[in-house]
């Protein structure tokens, strides 16, 4: 079922240059050897930066903000968010104003992210842990006229009816959908538009994630009970790896020529090709993954590969 949508004619004009999203069937021995059939969803491929599920759940919420006569949009998020690289990107194309407020110490010198949303024309606002904390449940404080909130990751519901959309582009005859999840907004998207039918996975990034499941429910506008979340592929924590991680995508990216990262899509097609080899799934199962981009975080590897880690706070 296609969605009709109308949004302001400058989101439409920035969606008209958008890249396309393909289907991409994956070849790889482990999948051959159980009978799977597995297709990539290339949501990565929309825009070098505003990509994945990041343009899915900015769109309405953004278009909402034009729609009231906002000028600001305002937002929160790490050293090395995706979400605060997409908004700033994307208000930057609008031309309107962006403030970011950063978890923890203005450091001496700016992360690659942090670097492109200063260049882009976003406010930085470094607050602390404990302010971001309360910022994360409460939201934005004193919050001015012209000012648009988007909460951390820009979960909220008008992003669920971007991720929907996304879903309509799957076509049909396909048993299960998997996908990161780390809000769960996207999650809760996916879930109410696949077809009854249609299990859905989704694998935590992050790790005592057990509240996701209730944070999901609340998006649901009924009860579901074709969806889980897996907890065992969070390699001890956000934006934390592991040799055994990093491995998988160095081959998996060989194989495939796929790009990967190891915050988000890494993890859960790790995740996946283990449910896979310990026989989860049943042969002839047609599986579909979403690769919700954010590649751009691959730069918080780089001298840090060694140590298969960065600061989980920074995300």
């Amino acid at each position: 079922m296609q969605r009709a949508h109308f949004m302001h004619p400058s989101l439409q004009s920035i969606e008209s240059q958008l890249g396309h999203s393909p289907l991409t069937q994956i070849a790889h021995p482990v999948l051959s050897q159980h009978k799977i059939d597995l297709w990539l969803k290339r949501d990565d491929l929309l825009h070098p930066v505003i990509s994945g599920n990041k343009w899915r759940k900015l769109k309405y919420s953004v278009d909402h903000a034009l729609s009231l006569g906002c000028d600001t949009l305002v937002s929160m998020g790490g050293a090395y968010s995706n979400h605060l690289h997409a908004l700033a990107c994307l208000g930057k194309k609008l031309g309107m104003h962006t403030i970011g407020y950063i978890r923890g110490e203005r450091l001496q010198n700016l992360t690659p992210t942090l670097s492109d949303l200063a260049a882009w024309g976003m406010e930085l606002r470094f607050i602390s842990r404990a302010d971001y904390r309360t910022l994360r449940w409460q939201g934005l404080p004193g919050k001015l006229p012209g000012q648009y909130w988007l909460p951390e990751g820009g979960a909220q519901t008008l992003a669920l009816k971007g991720v929907m959309e996304m879903v309509d582009e799957l076509g049909t005859g396909y048993d299960s959908v998997c996908l990161p999840c780390g809000t769960g907004a996207t999650l809760a998207g996916v879930i109410q538009a696949v077809p009854k039918r249609v299990s859905v996975l989704g694998f935590a990034v992050f790790r005592k994630a057990e509240f996701l499941s209730d944070d999901v429910n609340r998006w649901l506008r009924r009860p579901y009970n074709n969806w889980q979340i897996v907890h065992d592929y969070s390699f001890g924590g956000f934006a934390k790896t592991g040799p055994e991680l990093m491995a998988f995508i160095e081959c998996f990216q060989a194989l495939t020529a796929v790009p990967l990262e190891p915050v988000y899509t890494g993890k859960m097609l790790f995740g996946l090709f283990d449910w896979v080899a310990k026989g989860y799934f049943p042969p002839g199962q047609r599986i579909v993954a979403v690769h919700t981009g954010g590649l751009q975080g691959n730069r918080g590897y780089g001298h840090q590969r060694d140590q298969h880690t960065v600061n989980a706070n920074d995300r």
